[in-house]
């Protein structure tokens, strides 16, 4: 084989890029403003769910599943106009297999939906840390008052008060059997005391049989109870602690499991949204360049 005749079969590149910037950034810009209006529109229905009058909201996982709903219509709805835009908008290239033109127009969606979500996602982080920013401030002002306000209490009393954690248990352990016979007494180092107790037990998770018999002992003492109700009342209080501490523990795992799951779905959702504008951008681009055809065929023949 001649020279000539291999470099007559050697590929021709093309000096141009692949990739069209233009129509990426049109279909990305036009899914970012159809989600904002999405957003706006969706919060407007929503707080016509939200009422401060007993009885005529929805319920708030009524509201949390519409907005979970929503947000994936937003996400999915955008993302096909954007794929689609940048399909359209995108000029016809020239000399390309037909399986090349799809790749790139998928390429070019995904593309597309890759930028906006950059943008949305930004708009939002912003708008969230002007928020927290906000709150912080007004916490601050508030926590600025709160110790202006306790350094006054403290300046003012001198003795020495229970923990707010356990504050209303130990009030329940020290309520007297008859509260005109002791009104007048306010121990306030024995709930001082009991309060310790019932902190340092917290920490530990347990509460060991000999704090439940000092407690008892302190109760008793106080409120003119036998030792048998004294104890009652203990373990009684003791009972509400751990009911709270479970509570606060389902709570905490109800909260991890919604987050998981709300992490999962909307993983799975934007997943789905690249896909929708992937194949959008697509449909778009055979569109575009199947008008071009019939207009060329219909126009006929250039002489």
């Amino acid at each position: 084989m001649s020279l000539s005749q291999t470099q007559g079969t050697l590929p021709v590149e093309s000096s141009k890029s692949a990739v069209s910037w233009g129509p990426i950034l049109g279909g990305a810009f036009a899914a970012v403003g159809v989600t904002l209006i999405l957003l706006l529109l969706g919060s407007g229905v929503g707080l016509t769910m939200v009422s401060p009058w007993s009885g005529e909201s929805s319920s708030a996982a009524t509201v949390g599943v519409t907005a979970a709903i929503w947000l994936i219509v937003v996400q999915w709805l955008s993302s096909a106009l954007g794929g689609y835009l940048t399909g359209r908008l995108r000029t016809k290239w020239a000399a390309i297999h037909t399986e090349e033109v799809f790749f790139r127009d998928t390429a070019h969606g995904f593309i597309s939906w890759a930028v906006a979500t950059v943008f949305v996602v930004g708009f939002l982080a912003s708008s969230l840390t002007s928020l927290a920013s906000a709150g912080a401030s007004a916490a601050g002002v508030a926590v600025t008052a709160a110790g202006t306000a306790g350094t006054a209490a403290a300046a003012s009393s001198t003795s020495t008060l229970p923990d707010l954690s356990t504050s209303y248990f130990t009030d329940a352990l020290l309520r007297p059997e008859r509260v005109s016979a002791n009104a007048s007494r306010d121990d306030g180092a024995a709930a001082a005391e009991v309060s310790r107790i019932l902190l340092n037990d917290a920490a530990k998770g347990e509460v060991p049989e000999s704090d439940k018999s000092y407690i008892a002992n302190i109760v008793a003492a106080r409120t003119g109870l036998s030792e048998t109700d004294a104890r009652a009342r203990v373990d009684t209080v003791l009972k509400q602690i751990d009911d709270a501490r479970v509570a606060t523990q389902a709570a905490a795992d109800k909260a991890r499991k919604a987050a998981a799951t709300t992490a999962l779905i909307g993983s799975i959702s934007l997943l789905i949204g690249a896909f929708i504008s992937s194949a959008a951008a697509a449909l778009g681009g055979r569109q575009r360049d199947d008008d071009e055809d019939i207009l060329l065929t219909s126009r006929g023949p250039l002489v």
